[in-house]
Formats: structure tokens, C-alpha cells, sequence
């Protein structure tokens, strides 16, 4: 897959992603702009559930790549994005408990391409990520998974805790990186389990902490006081890994 793709500029090119189906994550609409194409662009937006942001024409001639943007410029997802159900179906089909990781507001797309490339290595079924404010899959993301996102699905959700009940009623577990929680090594992991991995400065939001079954904390011994977002969640991804194997 081309990275270069993700950033469609121009109006029919806008207009005919959608029509072929692309998941655009979000569109840029220069305000103000009120003629036929971009009000159809905007509709289709609207339809596909895409974050419209409208700005002024700096901006947009900030982020074109290519100088001929016509007023419009979507954000395409590098990969499709599976459904929650789908990662449910893999842990199945492997004969597995469910092992997914959520992220809460991950917005550093290094991190999230690092949680993707640690979810593939510890076995992890699948990640899932809100809408809003949080990055999607961009080439960045794709680039730093080192070729994960090809095995790993991701599915984007509207909202966490609705999506946490839903697999709570099909018998899953929560449990939340926090500083303030019980020591990871006397938690039971084992079993179908969520982790929750808040993003990079205030950690897991109140409502999706309060969500969770258990509280986690990692043992640390620096000056510093807390670990990089991606670290954290590879430090308890194979915490629960060494639990199914002993």
C-alpha cells in the first residue's frame, strides 16, 4: 500500500472517495464556501459520519501537499477499519478468550502505531479506538506498526463505554492502566479481557476508568512519574500474557 494516497486533495477526488467507499476520517472545508460541489462533498461527509473541520484558507493551503486543493482536503484512513465483532470472531476462530486493547484518546500517532505493533506481537486480537479526539490510522501510524496494521485489526467506535458494556454482557473484563491502582503482579488477568490505556497526558478518562473492572498500576522505580503511553501498554500487554501461559 502507497502511504502518499492518504491525503486527498481536490474536490471530484474528495467526492469520488466516497463514492468508491474510503473511510475518510475527517475533511477540511474552506468556511464560508458555499457552492454545489462542496455542499454535496459536505453531505456525504455528513453521511459517513466524518469529523467536518471548517477553516480558513490558510490552513488549508498549510496542510496541502499539492498546492491545488480547490477548498477541500479529506483525511483518509491508511486501512480499513474492521468492527468490534470481527475481533470477537478472530479470538474465536483461534479457540482463544478475547485479549483486545482500547485506547482512550491516543493522539501521538507514534504511540498508536507502537500499542498496534505490541497488540500483534502479544497476541492481542484486535484494538479499538474512539472517533474523536484520537488519531486514526494515518501513514504514520501504518509506518511505525512495522507492517502490524496488515494482521491487527482496528476498530473505531463512537463511543467507548457503550462499546465496554456491550462486551461486558458477553462476559468480558476490563482493567485500566492508573497510577492509583492495585500492583499489575496481584491482579488476575487471565480470561476475556479489555485493557484500557488512557492517552499521553492525562491518562484514562473519570467515565471509562469508572467503566473498568480493574485497576492496574506498573511498578516504578525512576524520578520521573509516569511511562510513555505505548511502553505502559506493552509492559501489561505481556503481564496478561504471562498469565494465559502459566
Amino acid at each position: 500500500m502507497r502511504y502518499e494516497e492518504l491525503t486527498i486533495e481536490g474536490r471530484n477526488a474528495v467526492l469520488e472517495a466516497y463514492r468508491a467507499g474510503k473511510t475518510i476520517d475527517k475533511l477540511f472545508v474552506l468556511d464560508g464556501c458555499q457552492d454545489g460541489p462542496v455542499r454535496t462533498i459536505v453531505r456525504e461527509a455528513k453521511k459517513h459520519d466524518t469529523i467536518v473541520n471548517f477553516v480558513a484558507k490558510e490552513r488549508l493551503d498549510q496542510i496541502s501537499e499539492t498546492g491545488k486543493h480547490q477548498g477541500v482536503i479529506a483525511y483518509a484512513a491508511a486501512y480499513e477499519y474492521a468492527e468490534v465483532e470481527d475481533l470477537l470472531k478472530l479470538a474465536e476462530e483461534k479457540g482463544e478468550p478475547p485479549f483486545l486493547i482500547l485506547l482512550d484518546g491516543i493522539e501521538d500517532p507514534h504511540n498508536l502505531g507502537a500499542i498496534i505493533r505490541t497488540a500483534n506481537l502479544a497476541g492481542a486480537h484486535g484494538v479499538i479506538i474512539p472517533k474523536r479526539r484520537a488519531v486514526g490510522l494515518t501513514a504514520t501510524v501504518a509506518k511505525t506498526s512495522a507492517g502490524a496494521l496488515n494482521y491487527t485489526p482496528v476498530a473505531k467506535v463512537t463511543n467507548l463505554t457503550a462499546t465496554m458494556e456491550d462486551l461486558k454482557k458477553k462476559g468480558m473484563w476490563f482493567v485500566c492502566a492508573d497510577m492509583g491502582g492495585e500492583l499489575m503482579y496481584r491482579l488476575n488477568l487471565k480470561g476475556p479481557i479489555g485493557l484500557v490505556v488512557g492517552n499521553e497526558g492525562e491518562g484514562v478518562g473519570k467515565l471509562v476508568k469508572e467503566h473498568c473492572d480493574m485497576v492496574a498500576s506498573i511498578p516504578m522505580k525512576g524520578d520521573i512519574d509516569s511511562l510513555n503511553a505505548s511502553v505502559a501498554a506493552g509492559v501489561l500487554a505481556y503481564e496478561i500474557v504471562r498469565q494465559r501461559l502459566s
